[in-house]
């Protein structure tokens, strides 16, 4: 192991976060820059490199954490960049934006805080880059065949990028005006700047992937003639198909979706509006949904100066610590604080007082609701929401106590169903549904027609970016495979679907 005495003599240790007054006043990162360098190689030495290192086997990507780890705590930063791409494409994503499951697989963690797996490979990571370390690699020897891919999410970027380098021309095909799917236009700038994504681009661009955007597959691009052209074809969508709130009043003007509301805001970081057309500003504003895209409104909403946030979660509030139901080396559901909901709690508190004035100092009360069910929208008498009435367990048990709230602005996050089911580009390539809504495959990532493939949130439903990346790699070798008859390209999972027998 790293440091044999690393794991009692050295604490956890995770980047600060700037401070609350600061970084609500702008949109750039929430982490002190750089703030962990200094002593990402003692944080690096409590790894124990264990015999069976769950920590590799709970990560999709089946990264080599034990060995980055000893390479960091040895300062070995050259070798412990090139393992930590060994299984990546793009370190400096996961390590903003993962979870990290592996870490609550951490054998450290079944009595103690883990090692700070993600910090160290952000560290990693930027630090390569500062460097110039990560450059463009391109292939000695073309085969001559063409695949097209379609989206450029994590999974497609990842697909492309390995695809790319086992020497096929590849082409990546965006709807939007710019590549990156939910990683330009989802993930807000606080969470992840853009200029990580586009180095990233800039690299495959010169290592020979092209990339076309403004192209809407399916619609101005025919999806069947698109196939006809490339030698194979992946699709890499992404699951799109927003969950709705059927309640009454749902029709009220200022109800938007999540994804309706995070890339505006998004587009104004970029320069391309000079304000948002939906804005939080001034008003009154409830977030449904508990999860990650969730946490995105609150912290877009803080930095327009809502004048109150509140969210509501339909599940009931978590337990701080790990439940015995989900025992270790389970990825647990525990109570947690994201920077969003730190600076919301700071900033209004909870809905306790109707008075708007800022919290005190201190982490604050929860904004967040739990066990919250929204029962209708009620309108200004000009078709604008004003309140949201909502049910929460109540007295005498097994009731429900109804309250409402006032808004001026909701925002649905309630996640996403799959891919869109009704759009021109499942007929023009006769694709099959999953019975969950995803596009049918089987356990190679290939469709019932021949050459195309699936890959990401569109075949396996809304999950993390860490399994996007994971299929975009496994779906490569997929296709390498069906290209060359071989692959050298590692395939770090199986497919999750089978397709669907009409």
């Amino acid at each position: 192991m790293p440091d044999p005495k690393g794991f009692l003599t050295t604490g956890r240790l995770t980047r600060d976060r700037r401070p609350v007054a600061e970084r609500a006043g702008d949109w750039k990162e929430v982490y002190e820059e750089h703030a962990l360098l200094p002593v990402v190689s003692l944080q690096a030495g409590r790894c124990m490199d264990c015999g069976l290192p769950f920590c590799h086997s709970a990560c999709p990507l089946g990264n080599l954490i034990p060995e980055w780890n000893d390479l960091a705590f040895h300062e070995d930063w050259s070798a412990a960049t090139e393992r930590l791409h060994a299984t990546n494409n793009f370190p400096e994503f996961t390590g903003r934006l993962c979870p990290a499951p592996c870490e609550s697989s951490c054998v450290l963690a079944i009595n103690a805080d883990p090692v700070a797996i993600k910090e160290v490979e952000v560290a990693i990571a930027d630090r390569a880059w500062s460097r110039g370390e990560v450059t463009p690699q391109p292939v000695p020897r073309p085969t001559g065949r063409t695949v097209a891919v379609v989206g450029s999410g994590p999974a497609g970027l990842a697909g492309a990028q390995q695809l790319t380098r086992a020497g096929h021309a590849v082409t990546v095909y965006e709807r939007a005006d710019r590549v990156g799917g939910l990683l330009r236009y989802g993930i807000p700038d606080f969470r992840m700047a853009k200029r990580y994504l586009d180095r990233r681009i800039a690299q495959m661009r010169a290592e020979g992937t092209r990339f076309v955007t403004g192209a809407a597959v399916g619609t101005t691009v025919d999806a069947a003639d698109l196939r006809e052209r490339h030698d194979a074809l992946v699709l890499a969508v992404g699951a799109t198909a927003w969950r709705e709130l059927p309640v009454p009043g749902r029709e009220l003007d200022g109800i938007h979706q999540a994804m309706e509301y995070l890339p505006i805001a998004n587009r104004v970081c970029a320069g391309d509006l000079d304000a948002p057309t939906v804005s939080a500003e001034g008003r009154d504003v409830v977030i449904v949904g508990g999860g990650d895209t969730a946490a995105d409104c609150l912290g877009t909403a803080v930095r327009q100066h809502a004048r109150r946030v509140t969210q509501f979660d339909i599940h009931p509030q978590p337990p701080e610590a790990r439940p015995a139901d989900q025992p270790w080396p389970i990825h647990p559901k525990v109570h947690r604080i994201t920077a969003s909901h730190e600076e919301a709690g700071q900033l209004y508190g909870g809905w306790g007082s109707a008075a708007p004035e800022p919290a005190a100092a201190g982490s604050g009360p929860d904004v967040r609701t739990y066990s919250a069910r929204t029962v209708r929208f009620e309108g200004d008498g000009r078709g604008r929401v004003r309140r949201v009435a909502f049910r929460t367990p109540g007295s005498p048990p097994g009731g429900e106590a109804e309250q409402s709230v006032p808004a001026q602005l909701v925002l649905l996050a309630l996640g996403f169903s799959g891919p869109e089911p009704a759009g021109p580009l499942l007929g023009q390539l006769r694709l099959a549904l999953a019975p969950d809504g995803t596009l049918a495959r089987d356990a190679d990532f290939a469709t019932g027609q021949d050459g195309v493939f699936v890959a990401g949130d569109a075949g396996r439903g809304q999950s993390l970016i860490v399994w996007a990346i994971a299929e975009g790699r496994s779906a490569a070798a997929a296709v390498d495979r069906y290209l060359s008859g071989s692959t050298a390209l590692p395939a770090p999972i199986r497919a999750t679907h089978r397709p669907l027998v009409l």
